[in-house]
């Protein structure tokens, strides 16, 4: 089974000319779930991954399962205002507009390993938001999986030419 032959192509959402990869559909197939989870959690097992940082909201839903395949915590970075307690967060801009991410303040132990988790890499934005957060607690980011890389995009370049490790399971060209 290809996890990209489970991903719907939704054209022209949110605006007019994008072709948004919707993985609702891979998420409700019970056996695409599980050989996404079972694929992220293999390459990840032996790394020592200490927590697992999921991007609000689908991140939450790929990460979390993964942190307890592999033994990690899972930590979510939310859009603002949603944490309760004391956060720092960051400014970006994504292809729809800008936005602010924040994670709690202590989330992340100096020096623990982390993975981070979401479900598609475009144009980079969110990613790099999180990567600064992450940085900003000293984490180890370890590297940043996607199930969906969109590479003509080019958020994934952005975030290799930044320094970080990059993996993603399948990817769409000239979206």
């Amino acid at each position: 089974m290809s996890i990209k032959s489970l991903v719907r192509t939704i054209p022209h959402y949110p605006k007019p000319g994008i072709m948004f990869r919707d993985i609702t559909t891979l998420l409700k197939d019970p056996i695409g779930f599980r050989i996404t989870i079972e694929a992220l959690a293999q390459r990840y097992a032996n790394q020592n991954i200490q927590k697992v940082v999921g991007i609000e909201s689908r991140g939450f839903i790929l990460g979390a399962p993964l942190a307890f395949a592999i033994g990690a915590g899972f930590v979510p970075i939310r859009k603002k205002g949603k944490l309760p307690a004391e956060t720092i967060g960051h400014d970006y801009e994504l292809e729809y507009g800008a936005d602010r991410v924040e994670i709690h303040v202590d989330a992340i132990d100096r020096g623990e390993r982390v993975l981070l988790i979401d479900d598609l890499i475009a144009t980079g934005g969110t990613a790099l938001a999180a990567v600064e957060l992450i940085e900003q607690l000293h984490g180890h980011l370890v590297e940043a999986a996607f199930v969906i890389d969109l590479p003509d995009i080019g958020g994934m370049t952005r975030l290799k030419a930044r320094g970080v490790s990059c993996h993603a399971l399948t990817e769409f060209e000239g979206d």
